[in-house]
């Protein structure tokens, strides 16, 4: 029975509308450019790589930015129109420069309302006179250098991320840009100009991981040419002043955290804690997505009208379990003397509703659910009944099913930091004692906060709080939901489970025992069952998961040599090092490669008798395309490093290939290369997973990493610029403990922005 319409909170943004006689010319050029080569395929009717230009353009001036993204990144590579289509018409270089230099121009616009960039012809850029300004860079040069994708590389979850160059984010405003470009100053040789970083990386001159981001002798050159000697001509007092522009414009206030909803696990763990009900119930929820490599991120946590109706029908299962045969939990405070013993009824509601919102209930709701208990019970001549329709009532709450933060200096600020810290380390709602403490004050600074985690952490429920976090992190759900071909017999759902055990286990070994977390990559031992050593072709362990050591010549070592993830990186009937490759960048580098462009084919040549290829072979031809190279380099050259490692984990010296039917197939043994590297990481050659794991220990992006998933997990989305700060301290102190992850937890919820205290 639903009482309650769920509360959806909307923020309403108010968006000024571009104007579009700004630069009405050049989208009168632009939508001329798209109708000579781009819409005729891209339009309503054809919708060629399930993309209609034609209808965004109807958009006007501000199109969708994806999708604009999208067809940078295409006019970029030169992708579009298909090089291999010779009978399409093809724009000329300028034409092609031109439509980027407006595309970025919008985008300018879009992160810097209210100082629109009107796209520069390159006639403009190569004839004007040197630069006497420094609008120059925020209206010509940056967004010539983000038409030519410096910023997917260059920021701070980029590949390029442990450079000094690192572009503002999405949000940033039209003086923090500017700033951006002052600060390149740190680039230039003073003395030989061409001599300088800022010239020599994006030109390819001098090695760059990227290639050539801007090509020799293009316009997009002589405009950063020409910002290098405007940077290199300030003197010493236009300098200082540009410094102390820079330092001003890199100050953040404090982030302020956000309402975020009960995850089902959360949700599991609060009625149990509450009710002592043990059904699981949000089981039986619509199934949670991962958005950013979680599923408590607060962009994905939405209430659809199917989640609605979970919600009610799951308070009104609790409900009438929380009351059936009498109240056996002893929720009432006394038996009441009456149907209408209100006093009863009060202390019911404080006493029940400060557990269920987390926090004491304000006089004029504790009067509400009151009314509404004395109401049923004289309606139906049943206390208890006006019990459950209270518990019922309160479950379907906002303030139940969101942890709302009102910030510093509310009256529950002290309740919402108890419930901030149990929901991390605990994932479910604060303890009785935590609920005192809140009330006497006892969280009132990083010492107080600090004592209490750790006591925390001393509990059964951290342990099973971490693992839920782990269990995200490394995606156990691809494990636990994986199949496999026939080929592979040995795998089945308790292969599955115990792959997910083995690195449990590891975890665990590492957390709760203190140990240095970076063993997390470089482990020469493992947690091993008996299904496990079949797959792994070791000796079977003394007892289950007893802890044993790696063959002095295995190359196995850590998570990387888990089942878990070799599987969770593996397709059904083959392996594959793009999915591996990308899976270490984004889970333990914390670098985020983009999308595919739209309408680019993403399969492999098929393998046949005639020309049976390894899936090296296969994967080269994502090199012939600019468009699939310039990621696929990111990516497939870390994956190729495990091809030893078959789609269930075992060890494959070579790689068995079957060609023709399943009846009468043919299986071809090739030779494997598995030499490796991480681009844009110095000194990164590998063959092994052990030598990988040396190196991702020794690497501060991916230990930097570490502390970065567990912050997103932790505050639930993802870090942005104002928060370098608490990611540099948080790095910091997992470094001066040897990187101890317990000592992480306690950096993270003694934090200003856990703790919601400014500087000072």
């Amino acid at each position: 029975m639903s009482l309650f319409t769920l509360l959806v909170v909307a923020v309403c943004f108010s968006l000024e509308a571009a104007p579009t006689a700004a630069a009405g010319a050049p989208y009168s050029d632009f939508k001329r450019f798209t109708a000579q080569y781009c819409t005729d395929c891209h339009n309503p009717e054809k919708r060629k790589g399930k993309f209609d230009l034609e209808s965004l353009l109807e958009q006007g001036f501000n199109i969708d930015s994806e999708a604009r993204e999208a067809v940078l990144w295409m006019l970029q590579e030169r992708e579009m129109p298909p090089a291999d289509e010779p009978n399409l018409p093809r724009p000329s270089e300028s034409e092609y420069v031109a439509a980027m230099a407006f595309l970025q121009s919008m985008a300018a616009f879009d992160k810097h309302a209210g100082t629109p960039s009107v796209a520069v012809a390159p006639s403009d850029i190569a004839n004007s006179d040197i630069v006497t300004h420094e609008s120059f860079f925020l209206e010509t040069l940056y967004p010539a250098m983000h038409a030519v994708q410096c910023h997917r590389c260059h920021n701070d979850n980029g590949v390029a991320s442990d450079t000094v160059l690192e572009f503002p984010g999405e949000q940033a405003d039209g003086e923090q840009v500017t700033a951006f470009g002052l600060k390149l100053m740190d680039l230039i040789d003073r003395e030989n100009l061409k001599q300088s970083l800022l010239y020599l990386k994006p030109t390819n001159r001098e090695e760059h991981t990227g290639g050539a981001r801007i090509k020799p002798g293009s316009d997009e050159e002589q405009a950063l040419l020409r910002w290098i000697k405007y940077l290199a001509g300030l003197s010493d007092e236009e300098t200082r002043q540009a410094r102390e522009r820079i330092a001003q414009a890199e100050k953040r206030p404090l982030s302020r955290l956000t309402v975020r909803r009960l995850t089902h696990s959360q949700y599991n763990n609060t009625v149990r804690d509450l009710l002592k009900d043990q059904t699981q119930p949000a089981n039986r929820f619509p199934k949670e997505d991962f958005v950013r490599g979680f599923k408590n991120q607060s962009e994905g946590q939405g209430i659809s009208p199917l989640q609605a109706e979970a919600y009610s029908k799951a308070a009104e299962r609790l409900a009438v379990a929380a009351f059936r045969g009498g109240d056996h939990l002893g929720l009432l405070p006394r038996e009441p003397t009456s149907l209408t013993d209100e006093r009863c009824a009060k202390e019911f509601v404080q006493q029940f509703g400060r557990k269920t919102f987390r926090r004491p209930l304000t006089e004029g709701e504790a009067t509400v659910y009151t009314t509404l208990l004395l109401e049923d019970a004289a309606r139906t001549g049943d206390y208890l009944s006006g019990g459950r329709i209270v518990v019922e009532t309160m479950l379907q709450s906002p303030h139940f099913l969101f942890r709302v933060e009102r910030g510093p200096d509310s009256a529950f600020e002290q309740y919402e930091l108890a419930s901030r810290l149990s929901y991390f380390i605990w994932d479910t709602m604060p303890s009785e004692e935590m609920f005192q403490a809140a009330g006497s004050g006892e969280f009132s600074t990083a010492e107080q906060v600090n004592a209490w985690a750790r006591r925390m952490l001393e509990d059964p429920r951290a342990k099973a709080s971490m693992e839920e976090f782990l269990a995200q992190w490394v995606r156990f759900d691809r494990v636990l939901e994986a199949t496999r071909s026939r080929r592979f017999r040995q795998f089945s759902t308790e292969t599955a489970a115990a792959m997910v055990e083995e690195t449990t286990r590891l975890f665990n070994h590492l957390v709760w025992e203190d140990k240095n977390f970076m063993e997390f990559y470089t482990a020469d031992y493992t947690f091993l069952s008996t299904e496990l050593a079949e797959i792994y072709n070791m000796p079977l362990p003394p007892s289950e998961f007893a802890r044993v050591s790696y063959p002095a010549d295995s190359g196995r070592a850590g998570v990387l040599g888990h089942g878990s993830f070799l599987v969770a990186t593996s397709k059904p009937a083959e392996t594959s090092p793009t999915e591996r490759g990308l899976f270490i960048r984004s889970q333990f580098l914390s670098h985020e490669v983009p999308a595919p462009p739209p309408g680019v084919s993403t399969s492999l040549p098929e393998i046949t008798e005639e020309k049976p290829m390894t899936n090296r072979e296969r994967l080269a031809i994502h090199l012939n395309s600019e468009a699939c190279a310039s990621c696929h380099r990111l990516i497939d050259p870390i994956g190729l490093g495990f091809e030893q490692y078959n789609p269930i984990g075992s060890f494959q010296k070579r790689m068995s290939v079957i060609v023709g039917s399943r009846r009468d197939g043919k299986t071809i043994e090739l030779d494997l290369d598995t030499s490796a590297h991480i681009q844009g990481i110095a000194n990164s050659d590998f063959s092994t997973p052990r030598e990988l794991g040396r190196i991702l220990a020794a690497s501060e992006a991916s230990q930097r990493a570490i502390v970065k998933q567990l912050f997103r997990y932790a505050f639930g989305r993802h870090e942005t610029a104002g928060d370098e700060p608490v990611i540099d301290a948080m790095l910091g102190d997992f470094r001066n403990a040897n990187y101890r992850f317990r000592e992480l937890i306690i950096s993270l919820v003694t934090s200003r922005l856990f703790l919601q205290k400014e500087e000072g």
